[in-house]
């Protein structure tokens, strides 16, 4: 049976796509939806109201609050007996906010949290195909993607000859508003998102990285930051444990597969990693080995409507899309029908 009526907080970086995924699995069940946007982008929900209206759904089945309080709001809407089902999609710190906020009427959560996604170039790997695949992963949107590749872990056999290759690539990216023609590179969403960038790669140069490409604002405008490269980046440096959410390549050296592996899950977070390598034996292997609730083998693109979305760890709690994005929406009842029979 439907769980009732659910409530989405919904973050900036892809307005459009985060909320549909939410309310059709919500709508298909049998729920309503009242959806609080994120506060940088509310026009795209309210968009999305109006035509659910033009299309026929009745009045109070999908509801749009913008606004600029935004921790006012899922504060209200986390406590309300009337919400039976909170999802949420943002940050790992606010995930645990609206998680402890939503115990006190004991209603269903699901959220997909923060990430830290290794990107796994084995010796054996095309290295080129790797590239491009890194290119795809990276750099969609600017880097402002959960599922984005965040540490690139490359064998040391083969880390001159592919950090070559990526930084051939990342110098061609077009930088330019959105609406050029052409443009690959925009910017990022605030001032405050570039100073975060700003930091960590100049955190790392201090702590020994080297700036193979980039490392500076852009000159086509106060929010763009020129897509970049290090080298020399070790696991324990600051870009190598925070989320970057910026067009930023950290490239880190290992020798061994269980090496790299033990790094890569060496993080709190648990949403997307990659891996690129033409052992089908050894992509079993860390496919199971690594902790990460979707892994992509020589793909650096694993987001599908068809395929279940999600994390484990501290990166989220249920799936979005497939056939298991119902299954948050939904109560289970078991019913026993007895002494009807005469």
């Amino acid at each position: 049976q439907p769980v009732g009526v659910c409530a989405a907080i919904t973050p900036w970086n892809f307005p459009n796509a985060m909320l549909a995924r939410k309310v059709a699995a919500a709508l298909a069940a049998g729920c309503t939806m009242v959806a609080k946007p994120a506060e940088d982008t509310p026009l795209s929900a309210l968009a999305m109201a109006a035509l659910g209206e033009r299309a026929g759904l009745p009045a109070g089945v999908f509801n749009v609050v913008p606004t600029t309080a935004p921790a006012d709001i899922g504060e209200v809407l986390t406590t309300s007996d009337r919400v039976r089902k909170v999802t949420f999609t943002g940050s790992t710190n606010t995930g645990r906010t609206l998680m402890r906020q939503s115990t006190g009427t004991i209603k269903k959560v699901s959220m997909e949290l923060g990430g830290n996604a290794p990107f796994i170039v084995f010796e054996d790997a095309d290295l080129e195909k790797a590239a491009d695949g890194l290119m795809a992963s990276k750099f969609r949107n600017a880097g402002q993607t959960c599922v984005c590749a965040n540490r690139v872990f490359v064998n040391a056999s083969v880390m001159d000859r592919f950090a070559s290759i990526v930084r051939s690539k990342v110098a061609a990216l077009k930088i330019a508003p959105g609406l050029e023609e052409g443009a690959q590179i925009g910017p990022l969403i605030n001032s405050q998102a570039v100073r975060k960038v700003e930091a960590l790669v100049n955190s790392a140069a201090e702590a020994g990285a080297s700036i193979v490409q980039g490392g500076t604002r852009h000159e086509a405008g106060e929010l763009f930051y020129a897509p970049t490269v290090l080298s020399n980046v070790s696991h324990d440096m600051e870009i190598a444990r925070e989320e970057i959410f910026g067009p930023v390549v950290p490239l880190i050296s290992f020798e061994t597969e269980s090496d790299v592996i033990a790094a890569a899950n060496d993080t709190v977070y648990g949403l997307a990693a990659y891996a690129f390598t033409n052992d089908l034996g050894r992509a079993f292997r860390v496919s199971e080995g690594l902790e990460y609730g979707m892994v992509a083998i020589n793909d650096g693109a694993l987001s599908n409507a068809a395929a279940p979305f999600g994390g484990v760890k501290q990166s989220g709690l249920g799936r979005e899309g497939s056939s298991h994005g119902l299954d948050d929406y939904l109560e289970l009842k078991y019913i026993l029908l007895g002494g009807l029979g005469g």
